[in-house]
């Protein structure tokens, strides 16, 4: 059937066909073409939208927690901008692809609703600030250092160095414990003693070893009281307050100065 009318076609018909086809190419390779040099073009000029914008911010001295919200905002509405002019420049209908996006988008909205939720969650941690970025948080499964708020995730760096990303929907709709946020934090330890033991004896030696350490503060004053009295020892618990930047440094410190005192671990916390 195919060659009955290709051998019907005379030279002049197969001419103009051919010359449909060449045209079209060509016409398609300048749409390829540019539509390239656009997307090309329109990344540099992405580039150096952000680069500006991260100046502006730098200079206005916004908040980092905003600054990194604003960035990554900023790079998606520019990149789906630059979608949109590739998009028409290959001659595709903008107005058909922006309504086939529109009736695709709430099948698309309920397949992400955990995005879109971690969204409003990062606005919500903008607001209301939480904690802002260099604050050591802890949350119900995880904790670290926060490095960057985005639109999505908030970025921590745990203390062993790992990256963790946790959605803002989490950590919006969960408690936070920010550790970072006041200026002093008390620590707390629990020691036993023999029951025979003197208390004001074992009190002094205590006061020493905090005293002897400047980075205990003395107001408010160490607290060194018997916690609970047993039939062959007694709990001492000793709350002294220190700044949250030497926290962990005082605790550990102190906690070892007490071992090389002689006094045996009943437990230890923070608060």
């Amino acid at each position: 059937m195919f060659l009955s009318i290709t051998d019907k076609a005379s030279p002049e018909t197969m001419e103009k066909l051919l010359d449909k086809l060449i045209i079209y190419g060509v016409e398609l390779g300048k749409d390829i073409i540019a539509a390239v040099l656009i997307y090309i073009i329109g990344r540099f000029i992405i580039r150096q939208l952000k680069n500006v914008i991260d100046k502006i911010l730098l200079r206005r001295k916004i908040d980092p927690s905003v600054h990194s919200f604003i960035q990554s905002l900023t790079s998606l509405l520019l990149n789906l901008v630059l979608t949109f002019a590739v998009v028409a420049q290959l001659g595709i209908d903008t107005a058909s692809f922006t309504a086939l996006f529109v009736s695709a988008g709430a099948a698309i909205g309920m397949a992400l609703s955990g995005n879109l939720s971690n969204f409003a969650g990062g606005l919500i941690l903008l607001i209301f600030k939480p904690f802002k970025v260099g604050d050591f948080i802890e949350t119900s499964t995880v904790s670290g250092t926060v490095k960057e708020i985005q639109i999505f995730h908030t970025i921590l760096i745990t203390p062993d160095n790992k990256i963790i990303y946790t959605p803002n929907g989490v950590m919006s709709s969960n408690y936070i414990t920010n550790y970072s946020v006041q200026e002093k934090r008390r620590a707390e330890w629990i020691l036993r003693l023999d029951a025979g033991k003197d208390f004001s004896i074992e009190k002094e030696k205590i006061q020493t070893i905090l005293l002897n350490d400047k980075r205990v503060l003395s107001a408010p004053e160490p607290l060194i009281v018997i916690n609970a009295l047993h039939e062959r020892r007694m709990e001492i618990m000793i709350r002294a307050w220190t700044l949250s930047t030497d926290f962990w440094d005082v605790y550990y410190n102190i906690y070892e100065k007490l071992q090389q005192q002689g006094f045996p671990e009943e437990g230890h916390k923070h608060k």
